[in-house]
C-alpha cells in the first residue's frame, strides 16, 4: 500500500474522535506504515506560547505528565518558531535537544537517539510539533522529515480544534462549578438571612416579654413613701434589668470580642453557656500569636459566631463532659484554623435538621473559609481559612473604611 492511502486512512480514522488521546491511539497504526518510530507524541502549546503539553501514544514518559514550560522544552526552537523543523542522529549529544533546565529526560532515559520534529501549523501559526524517536542511532534523514511534515500538516488542524474544544469543555465545566457555589452561597446567604430575622424578633421578644415587663413593674411600684425594705428591693429589680439587657446585647454584638479578644470572647461565652444547663469542664487556647485578633472585622465575628452556635450546640444537645475550642497556624503559609470539640453525643436537631452546620457552613464560606464537621467519637467542627481569604477579607475591609 503506497503512503497516499495511508494518509488517506488516517484522515477517515480522525473522523468521529472528539478525544485527543484516543484519536492520536486511532491513527498510531497507519503512521508507523509510514515511519517507522519507538516514540510518538505531540506537543501543542498554549496561546501565550509559555507552556506546552504533551500527548504520547505507545511509550509513556514523564513528558505526558504534567505540562511543560515551552522554554524547557527539547523542541523550543520549533514551538518558539525558530525553525520549523528538527533531524538528529543523536539526541543525547545535541545541545538543541540536552541543555541545562531542559526536560529532556525521556529522551537519556529510554535513549532516544535518533530524532525527527516538525511544526504542526495552523494559518501559518505554530501550534506545536509532531515528534518522532527511534532508538537507533542515524536512523532518520531528511526524506523521513518530509514524510513526518505530511502527517503534521494533516494532523494540525484536527488536533488544535480537539485541544479548543477540550479548552472550551474545561473553561465550561470551571464555570458551571462557580456558579453551582455561587448558587450554593445564595441559597446559604438566604438561609442565614432567614435566621438572622428570627434572631431580630427573638430580640424583640425578649425585650418585650422581659424588659418591657421589668420596666413597666418597676414603674408601678415607683411611688412616695416607699420603705427602705421597698426602696432596696427596686435597686435589686433595676440591676437584674440591667443584667439582662447586657446579656440580650452580647447574644446581639460581641463586644467583649472587640474589647478584650478573641480568646477571652470564646471563654466568656463558654462560661455563660454551660453554666445554665450543665458544667462540662473546657478550655480555649489561641495558639496564634494574636493573629485572630489581627483579622477584619467581619471575618473576626464570623469565626467568633461559629464557636458561639458549636458551643451552644454541644451544651444544649450533646451532653459532653468536655469543650475545647483551639484557634491555631500551624501551616507556614499563615493558614488559620479554628476546631471546636466536644466527647458528647450528635443529636439531630429539632426543627431543621442540620440548620445548625447549614449557617456555621455558610458563615464560613462568606469569609472565604473551609467548613468541615466530624460526628464520630463526639463532634468536631473545622474552620480553615486560608491566607488569601484573609488577605482579599483585609483588602475589602481597608477599601470600604477607604
Amino acid at each position: 500500500m503506497s503512503d497516499l492511502a495511508h494518509y488517506l486512512r488516517i484522515s477517515n480514522l480522525l473522523a468521529g474522535n472528539l478525544n485527543i488521546h484516543t484519536a492520536l491511539g486511532s491513527v498510531k497504526a497507519e503512521i508507523d506504515k509510514i515511519i517507522e518510530f519507538d516514540h510518538l507524541d505531540i506537543c501543542l502549546t498554549d496561546t501565550d506560547k509559555t507552556w506546552n503539553t504533551s500527548y504520547e501514544v505507545g511509550l509513556q514518559t514523564t513528558w505526558s505528565t504534567s505540562r511543560t514550560l515551552v522554554r524547557q522544552s527539547p523542541v523550543r526552537d520549533i514551538l518558539l518558531g525558530k525553525t520549523d523543523h528538527l533531524l538528529t542522529g543523536n539526541a543525547l549529544n545535541d545541545p538543541r535537544y540536552v541543555f541545562p533546565g531542559a526536560e529532556s529526560a525521556p529522551i537519556l532515559h529510554h535513549e532516544f537517539r535518533s530524532r525527527v520534529n516538525v511544526a504542526m501549523k495552523v494559518l501559518g501559526e505554530v501550534v506545536g510539533s509532531l515528534n518522532c524517536s527511534s532508538k537507533k542511532e542515524n536512523f532518520y534523514d531528511e526524506r523521513h522529515v518530509e514524510q513526518v511534515r505530511i502527517l503534521a500538516d494533516m494532523l494540525a488542524p484536527y488536533f488544535y480544534a480537539l485541544r479548543a474544544n477540550e479548552k472550551a469543555n474545561t473553561e465550561a465545566v470551571f464555570r458551571a462549578r462557580i456558579l453551582a457555589r455561587e448558587e450554593g452561597l445564595r441559597l446559604g446567604a438566604l438561609s442565614l438571612t432567614d435566621a438572622l430575622e428570627a434572631e431580630r424578633q427573638r430580640i424583640g421578644m425578649d425585650l418585650h416579654d422581659q424588659t418591657l415587663a421589668d420596666l413597666t413593674r418597676i414603674a408601678r411600684d415607683i411611688r412616695p413613701g416607699l420603705t427602705t425594705v421597698q426602696h432596696h428591693r427596686l435597686q435589686q429589680q433595676i440591676q437584674n434589668m440591667i443584667q439582662d439587657l447586657r446579656d440580650i446585647i452580647d447574644t446581639s454584638i460581641p463586644t467583649i470580642l472587640e474589647l478584650f479578644g478573641f480568646q477571652h470572647a470564646v471563654l466568656t461565652h463558654m462560661e455563660r453557656a454551660v453554666s445554665r444547663d450543665c458544667t462540662p469542664q473546657f478550655d480555649v487556647e489561641d495558639q496564634t500569636g494574636g493573629k485572630v485578633d489581627a483579622l477584619p472585622e467581619t471575618t473576626r465575628i464570623a469565626i467568633f459566631r461559629i464557636c458561639q452556635e458549636a458551643i451552644n450546640n454541644a451544651v444544649l444537645h450533646s451532653g459532653a463532659t468536655h469543650i475545647s475550642v483551639v484557634a491555631s497556624c500551624q501551616d507556614p503559609r499563615g493558614d488559620l484554623k479554628i476546631e471546636i470539640c466536644d466527647n458528647g453525643q450528635f443529636q439531630t436537631r429539632t426543627g431543621k435538621p442540620g440548620s445548625g452546620f447549614a449557617h456555621m457552613k455558610t458563615r464560613a464560606h462568606l469569609i472565604g473559609a473551609k467548613f468541615e464537621h466530624s460526628t464520630e467519637d463526639g463532634t468536631r467542627i473545622t474552620v480553615k481559612l486560608p491566607q488569601t481569604a484573609q488577605e482579599a477579607e483585609r483588602a475589602e475591609h481597608e477599601d470600604f473604611a477607604g
